[in-house]
């Protein structure tokens, strides 16, 4: 894992982690995705943002190999990728905390976080060395809030079940990327502040973290930058501290596009 400096994510003269250039992704005649450009560094938090419809879950997909892109390059870490799919994409160090959290109820906290990836000793499940390895990662990402790494998870709160979810993509080794698609949505306010924090600790020990949602309040209070998608284009890339949440919302709704839908794309081209 890198290893963010004093400076974190303020080092904008560092080489993108992951950079796509130029990415489309068209289901039919519709276009999900056109010529976007979307980037994100080690220690940052990359917020993207858009309505309904504007590509954000395309793009994502997109990166993680689920919908590979039509066109364009990404590259990782200095170098031109293919990723064909979510295992190469983990194999990379990219991982995703989707909103549905895909954690098993009926499990503790140890079972879901090694949930496909137990650790096998002479046949037998060393849950000792599990049950450790778990509160080792929830220790470094600073998770106070768990009264035991044994509580099934249908008893944790949402925020805790969030945190859970985000320690059992950063606890193998190679994570670099975490993208956490709407991690505060329908949380409390001191579950969001939770929440919040946890995000702002992966960025502080270096990860590059991709925060979708659609909470505005939230974005500015933990992003360094922001990507706006319109209609599966990306129509900015903000600095938080240089911009407003009108300048933000002005983008998502009537940022300037490259193409408009319906139009022919030899048109834009002349």
């Amino acid at each position: 894992m890198t290893t963010a400096d004093s400076s974190g994510a303020e080092r904008s003269g560092d080489a993108p982690l992951l950079r796509c250039e130029g990415v489309s992704k068209s289901f039919g005649a519709v276009h999900a995705l056109y010529k976007v450009d979307f980037e994100v560094r080690s220690g940052e938090v990359m917020a993207l943002v858009g309505d309904n419809g504007a590509g954000k879950s395309t793009l994502i997909k997109g990166i993680v190999g689920i919908y590979p892109f039509d066109e364009g390059t990404t590259t990782f870490a200095g170098k031109r990728v293919k990723i064909h799919g979510p295992k190469d994409a983990a194999a990379l160090g990219i991982e995703v905390v989707y909103q549905d959290l895909a954690l098993a109820d009926n499990l503790d906290v140890v079972g879901n976080m090694f949930l496909g990836r137990e650790i096998v000793k002479l046949g037998v499940l060393d849950e000792v060395a599990m049950e450790h390895r778990a509160q080792q990662t929830l220790e470094g990402l600073k998770v106070t809030t768990l009264r035991s790494v044994r509580q099934t998870v249908a008893g944790l709160s949402g925020g805790q079940r969030q945190a859970v979810a985000v320690a059992k993509a950063v606890m193998w080794g190679d994570s670099k990327m975490i993208i956490l698609d709407e991690p505060t949505a329908a949380l409390g306010v001191a579950q969001t502040r939770q929440v919040l924090d946890l995000v702002g600790r992966l960025a502080h020990q270096g990860y590059a973290v991709v925060l979708i949602s659609h909470n505005l309040h939230d974005i500015f209070e933990i992003a360094d930058r922001i990507t706006v998608l319109r209609l599966g284009q990306q129509v900015g890339v903000m600095n938080r501290r240089e911009c407003t949440q009108q300048d933000v919302v002005h983008a998502i709704t009537a940022g300037d596009m490259q193409f408009v839908p319906g139009m022919d794309e030899d048109t834009v081209a002349s």
